[in-house]
């Protein structure tokens, strides 16, 4: 957890007369300096805040908390029983993952009415993380100071941090945005999931510019339906999360939040992937595909004002050409100008972003093109799938794996879709969790067979051996798109995070085969090749 090197100093006295239904304990003269849900991150001074778990109350870390240097516990009345024994203050509230964000917001200043950097929180079933990934290298290009919070990365000012959760929980994310207030960070991007808005993980946040990106069939272990799953993306777009949004047409959806807004709305529109293209064409900006390439997606954004501007997004995919064009139209909307960020544009030639793990080119200049992806939903399948077809002269490899202990009713759909659009099909394993990784392999294939009886379909585990055998499957002009991984740099195997990379298992099993590969320009958790 990062935290502000000059931390805060607040009155637990002040703190419970503002939050707390009971005191026990003596609060008086007892200093803050944060407060953290998580006993491994907890600094001495700081505050524990013990919520119920699925398994445990985390009450029962008290005494782990007291023995760090903890000078409070914040919990619910259960809680306050089971920590009693620790000898500290305790702050009682009804509902301390419900207050948590208020309370972190109280302790770092980080409020709506605090000076903080401008906030642009994009939701979304997927582009959520691409759209974040491409505002801070829109940042970087027009000299701003910037701050990212998204599944891949946190940044601050320049500094890089491997994310463990799509969006922080709300004391981490409170005490991010007090550094980046430290740090003079003009502008942050932060993705913002489903799950961070129903959990209260943005609580205490206003955002400057809300953007949503799509909706599409992902998240049913969490959400009931797929009207939940919509309903809990709504919050984003109220007084009390932002103060304005741009919204895409390109799904469904993107209309009803737009009649559902709480807040002034700009929308956006990329007729030619939009599931309406004519609702498309009449938003008020409109994003046109001039050209699609190895090396990038060229396309025009058209406001209803007459401004338009061409440029280049360095990531295959008129979905990704869409996620820049709302990135783009999310500047604007913050106040900067037109002009500096098309002539930031012109002057570098296309946009500067790094999207680690979307789409990410690892091959050569020779031999089968290999793109890693973190796509994991029957859309984001359907959506590369496309990109890739159409830069490929040759085959099209899909090779994939699902989670365990997730949304197991994509599974048939996520199969379906990647028969269909590919030539060859290689199925393996991804997170198993505690789930047996055959079974999910077993449902995979019959998902698979069911849509294409008569499809090329393979089988292979682990994952090592799997894109060894992909890349024995193709040739040179042909193409193998690993979905799922990513950027990530493990798997999760009954419970254990097990050092993994698929970009790196692409490059050696493209060198094992004969290929040209670039040298690795990311993390690589193996020992160095001999």
């Amino acid at each position: 957890m990062l935290r502000p090197a000059d931390p805060p100093r607040r009155a637990l006295a002040e703190l419970a007369d503002r939050f707390a239904r009971e005191v026990r304990g003596d609060v008086a003269d007892v200093v803050l300096s944060g407060i953290t849900l998580a006993t491994a991150d907890l600094r001495a001074g700081e505050a524990f805040v013990a919520i119920r778990g699925v398994n445990r109350h985390g009450a029962e870390l008290a005494q782990t908390a007291a023995d760090q240097g903890a000078v409070a516990i914040i919990t619910d009345e259960a809680g306050a029983g089971i920590a009693a024994s620790a000898g500290l203050p305790i702050v009682v509230v009804d509902d301390p993952r419900g207050v948590l964000g208020e309370l972190s917001a109280w302790v770092y200043r980080t409020g709506a009415d605090d000076r903080l950097p401008l906030l642009f929180g994009t939701t979304g079933t997927n582009g959520k993380t691409s759209v974040s990934h491409l505002l801070q290298g829109m940042f970087d290009q027009l000299g701003i100071v910037s701050g990212l919070s998204s599944t891949a990365e946190r940044h601050i000012a320049g500094q890089v941090i491997v994310s463990r959760l799509t969006t922080p929980e709300a004391s981490e994310m409170h005490a991010l945005l007090a550094l980046m207030r430290e740090r003079d960070v003009e502008a942050v991007a932060v993705e913002v999931s489903a799950q961070a808005l129903s959990r209260h993980r943005v609580d205490g946040i206003v955002f400057d510019v809300a953007g949503f990106t799509n909706l599409s069939h992902d998240h049913l272990d969490d959400y009931a339906d797929m009207e939940e799953y919509f309903e809990a993306k709504l919050p984003l777009f109220t007084p009390e999360r932002a103060r304005r949004a741009v919204v895409s047409l390109d799904s469904p959806s993107g209309a009803r939040v737009v009649e559902r807004s709480g807040i002034p709305v700009v929308t956006i529109g990329t007729p030619s992937i939009a599931a309406d293209p004519v609702a498309a064409a009449a938003a008020d900006w409109v994003v046109t595909i001039e050209d699609e390439r190895q090396s990038g997606t060229v396309f025009t954004l058209t406001g209803n004002d007459g401004r338009t501007l061409t440029t280049m997004v360095p990531v295959i995919g008129q979905h990704m050409a869409a996620n820049a064009g709302l990135a783009i139209v999310m500047l604007l909307e913050a106040g900067y100008a037109w002009e500096r960020i098309a002539n930031a544009f012109e002057r570098d030639g296309q946009i500067v972003a790094h999207l680690p793990g979307r789409t990410q080119f690892i091959s050569g200049e020779t031999g089968p093109a290999v793109y890693v992806d973190f796509g994991h939903s029957p859309d984001a399948f359907e959506k590369t799938l496309a990109a890739v077809r159409r830069v490929t002269p040759g085959k099209v490899l899909m090779l994939f794996g699902a989670d365990g202990d997730r949304d197991a009713t994509k599974r048939f759909d996520m199969a379906r879709t990647a028969v269909e659009g590919s030539d060859i099909l290689v199925i393996t394993d991804h997170h198993p969790r505690f789930e047996d990784p055959a079974s999910i392999r077993a449902t995979l294939i019959e998902g698979a067979r069911r849509a294409r009886p008569d499809a090329q379909i393979h089988e292979f585990s682990p994952p090592e051996k799997a894109i060894e055998a992909a890349v024995s499957l193709v040739g040179d002009g042909d193409a193998i798109l690993w979905a799922g991984p990513g950027h990530q740099d493990y798997r999760d195997i009954r419970g254990v995070r097990t050092p993994y990379s698929a970009r790196e298992l692409a490059r050696r099993a493209l060198k094992a085969a004969g290929w040209p590969v670039p040298a690795p320009h990311w993390p690589v958790p193996y020992p160095d090749e001999d």
